[in-house]
């Protein structure tokens, strides 16, 4: 069975890589991946002056790649699934038996071995040291990557079985978004402790040996005071922790083809609805109201969008903390704006073949592009407002106010503009709704990839004028200059909003059937 999966897995990639798109973002990930695998090496096997140092550096990266695998599919949304679970329900197969086929097939890809490569700098380290101490790290190296694949397996598993019921989903959401905040610490280590690994004795060398992704460089390091008993009690230590995430693993599994979803709440029209008393009978509230309760029902969305709000909200107040009263936390709702314009540019790809509805409806066109703008003004713009207008006072930096207030606008602006006019101009087909919504968000293509990573340059670009008055009023100690960026913003960010949204309305009544052909699920 096991041969069985190994060699699907290896003919899906194969097809997926006849397609020119696919084959590009291959290729091009692969590289970036084997580039960063083989400095990791190097960093491990050179850069340090004693055996201490190099396993305190070893075990730092070690953690590094481990944080990127949780993290990774939670905060992108793109877990792999090539071979989903449910395709094999009716199969005579144990969930554990399940678990042990798709476990082995998930080593196969570039990923492990990039990562294999990644650790192997382990092994160059040992072999300095010794044979002996060469083999452990070897074995070392293997265990760490069979622990992080099945570790990455069982948090993205556990979140989509958490999110499959009501109360789980508020709890799934919250905890990507911490798994999301991981990122701070790796940024600290990486930043500030890093230039003294080398030489560091104390509590930062202790924990990272006492974490599991320091257990196989610190068995080498065992091995380099020829205590072998200590290497391999190491070793049997990661070798248990994996048995039990594979364990754990087909529980979740058989609790996601065994657990239906929770049943979707029944819709009485009683007219006295929240957002039926405040949003107006028109075709554009309906398109608003529409959108409103599908990214507060729909799981994939809530995931793909609530992380990120989260995190753009807190991590700005732990850099400001960090570095003790930062000017940095004036940009908090900016951040909170950039990282929410990045996670909704596919607006029309997350519908899929519902758009037909729109292209058949005589004049929809409009009303829906305005309706989803507002929509996700409205599902940002509190965050982000409330981030801008408490951060700074609340920190003791009330003299930021000018640029918190002033760059908001019009970045807030080029991001709703932003969003509808990617999602009409670069939109992309996602897979069929699965029980996981961590699990495959599609691939948008490396041209249209592109295009989602350049709004964030013209967020930045459109709000130079509003930047350069706030500059020269701080250079001139002038308040009534900052201030006055204040309107500067706000006009460029409804004009970018404006339009963005006619560009949108102005693609989707034009290319209509092209965009439902690029949502389509293949």
């Amino acid at each position: 069975m096991v041969g069985v999966l190994i060699r699907m897995r290896l003919r899906i990639i194969g097809r997926g890589l006849r397609e020119t798109r696919s084959a590009l973002n291959f290729v091009l990930g692969s590289i970036f991946g084997l580039l960063a695998a083989l400095f990791t090496a190097l960093i491990i096997a050179t850069g340090h002056e004693s055996v201490h140092g190099g396993v305190t550096i070893a075990a730092a990266l070690y953690g590094a790649w481990t944080l990127g695998w949780i993290c990774g599919p939670v905060v992108t949304g793109t877990s792999d699934e090539t071979l989903q679970p449910e395709q094999f329900r009716l199969l005579p197969l144990t969930t554990r038996e399940l678990a042990y086929g798709l476990g082995a097939a998930a080593f196969v890809g570039p990923a492990p071995i990039v990562n294999l490569i990644a650790f192997g700098g382990l092994v160059l380290l040992g072999a300095q040291i010794g044979w002996a101490a060469a083999g452990i790290a070897a074995l070392g190296a293997v265990l760490h990557l069979v622990f992080v694949v099945l570790l990455a397996r069982v948090v993205v598993a556990w979140l989509g079985a958490a999110m499959r019921s009501r109360r789980g989903k508020d709890l799934g959401v919250l905890f990507a978004a911490l798994i999301g905040l991981a990122y701070y610490p790796l940024n600290l280590l990486i930043t500030t402790a890093g230039p003294k690994l080398d030489g560091d004795r104390g509590a930062l060398s202790i924990l990272l040996r006492s974490v599991p992704s320091g257990w196989a460089p610190y068995a080498v390091e065992a091995a380099s005071r020829d205590d072998y008993l200590l290497a391999l009690l190491a070793l049997l230590g990661l070798a248990l922790l994996s048995l039990v995430l594979w364990q754990s693993w087909a529980v979740l599994l058989e609790r996601r083809l065994t657990t239906p979803p929770a049943p979707k709440a029944q819709m009485v029209d009683t007219g006295g609805g929240l957002l039926d008393r405040f949003l107006p009978t028109t075709p554009v509230g309906a398109v608003v109201a529409k959108e409103l309760r599908t990214w507060w029902r729909d799981g994939r969305r809530r995931a793909a969008l609530i992380p990120l709000l989260i995190i753009g909200f807190v991590l700005p107040i732990f850099l400001s903390v960090r570095n003790g009263g930062s000017g940095t936390i004036a940009f908090s709702g900016a951040f909170v704006v950039w990282l929410a314009t990045m996670s909704s540019t596919n607006l029309y790809g997350f519908d899929g073949t519902a758009v037909w509805q729109t292209l058949v409806t005589p004049d929809a066109a409009r009303a829906d592009v305005r309706g989803r703008a507002y929509a996700r003004a409205l599902l940002v713009g509190p965050v982000a407002v409330i981030s801008t207008l408490v951060l700074p006072g609340a920190l003791g930096l009330a003299h930021l106010y000018p640029w918190a207030l002033s760059t908001l606008p019009v970045l807030f602006g080029v991001g709703v503009g932003a969003v509808v006019y990617l999602s009409t101009h670069a939109a992309f087909a996602l897979p069929p709704q699965r029980g996981n919504p961590f699990a495959g968000t599609g691939n948008p293509g490396c041209m249209k990839m592109l295009m989602q990573l350049a709004v964030g340059v013209v967020q930045v670009l459109a709000a130079a004028p509003a930047l350069a008055m706030l500059g020269i009023g701080a250079y001139l100690h002038n308040s009534l200059v900052q201030w006055s960026a204040l309107p500067v913003g706000v006009l460029l960010g409804v004009l970018a909003a404006l339009l963005g949204i006619r560009l949108a309305t102005t693609r989707l009544e034009d290319r209509g059937p092209e965009l439902l052909a690029e949502v389509k699920p293949r």
